[in-house]
């Protein structure tokens, strides 16, 4: 069922929001309604089973993503924000794993799913054990997020919600506006073997459902480049179809990670002569401690790393968790690259290691 019969054009932001407007708050009350799979992934449900059987049905029920955008390291008294929250599934899961102390913001547009969100978030929390909930769900845009202050989170989260946004650029903006120094965005979304043929990209239906506005892999990348974030890491990758509208284009889920950081990192991957050793105190992660499709540290062993990476384990949440050598001299390039079978290891081993919990599961999922 498309929500409209005509085209749409992405440079009309207002006719694109409008449509997903009514296609989340009118059209779908369930990941059943849905046409494509592309949104309609369980891997939050698998990875944190043990959470999400204390959410209400009806929230599970209208929770649409296409991977899992929380991190396994620890995240107790962060303060976080999940752009597109819909029904308060990430925001709730997050709320869990950041405890009493941490904070979490839910920005959406669309006034059906913040009412869901809303109703629940007092029941989730008394289910929790919390004496009052710790999260507040704020009617906006993802391109201003106008009720965050600057500089005030420690974890942006989104769960394949970047796409359905016509202004990328200003979404990136605001995650950078919003993040602390040091501070993380963690993001699943969906991108494409090839920049979108328009039949796709001004389909309603097709927008609505995370393909239409979904960008060539490589032109995400740059778009996070652009916004200041020199050097994103994927996380995961998964293919979810590989045609549309009998379209030949191959659609995946990637989980990226970056941080903000005053002092910019190399353009490269450099060289310093640096090793990370991981100190196997993450309660999600005891033996190993996945960082990216290529990084992936055993508890105790030291491991050669480039300066960003080196950066990134030691000016972040996750220096807690690292012991970082110091810089020595400059001994040129350094082998940065994704390694073969890196993304099959690193998702192969998150989904193995769920947050420890210990609690029956709820059926959920969409398919």
């Amino acid at each position: 069922m498309t929500p409209t019969p005509s085209l749409l054009s992405q440079d009309d932001p207002q006719a694109v929001r409008d449509v997903l407007r009514d296609y989340y708050g009118k059209h779908l009350q369930s990941s059943a309604d849905l046409s494509q799979k592309a949104c309609c992934t369980d891997d939050i449900q698998a990875r944190f089973r043990p959470i999400m059987s204390a959410l209400p049905d009806e929230v599970v029920a209208r929770h649409y993503g296409c991977g899992c955008p929380v991190p396994l390291d620890d995240l107790e008294g962060l303060t976080a924000l999940d752009l597109g929250s819909g029904a308060g599934v990430d925001v709730f899961v997050l709320s869990k794993l950041v405890g009493p102390s941490g904070h979490v913001h839910g920005v959406d547009m669309t006034a059906e799913q913040l009412e869901v969100a809303r109703r629940n978030a007092p029941v989730v929390a008394e289910r929790f054990g919390f004496a009052r909930p710790n999260v507040t769900f704020h009617e906006g845009y993802i391109e201003t997020c106008d009720a965050i202050a600057d500089a005030s989170i420690d974890l942006v989260i989104s769960d394949c919600v970047v796409n359905l946004s016509p202004r990328k650029d200003l979404v990136l903006g605001a995650i950078r506006r919003v993040l602390k120094e040091g501070g993380e965005f963690y993001i699943s979304d969906i991108v494409a073997d090839r920049r979108v043929p328009e039949r796709i990209a001004n389909d309603p239906e097709m927008i609505a459902e995370c393909l239409g506005g979904a960008l060539y892999e490589h032109d995400f990348m740059d778009a996070i480049k652009d916004a200041g974030f020199l050097d994103p890491r994927v996380v995961e990758r998964k293919v979810l179809q590989t045609e549309a509208l009998g379209i030949p284009i191959v659609f995946s889920s990637v989980t990226v990670r970056a941080q903000k950081f005053s002092r910019p990192l190399d353009r490269r991957c450099e060289d310093y002569g640096q090793t990370a050793t991981y100190l196997g105190t993450f309660s999600g992660c005891p033996a190993r401690y996945v960082y990216d499709d290529h990084h992936v540290f055993e508890r105790g062993r030291p491991t050669p790393v480039c300066r960003n990476t080196a950066r990134m384990l030691s000016e972040t949440r996750l220096a807690k968790g690292f012991q970082v050598s110091a810089p020595l001299q400059h001994f040129g390039l350094f082998d940065c690259s994704p390694r073969p079978g890196g993304a099959l290891l690193a998702a192969s081993f998150q989904l193995a290691n769920p947050a420890p919990q210990a609690a029956p599961a709820k059926a959920g999922g969409c398919c």
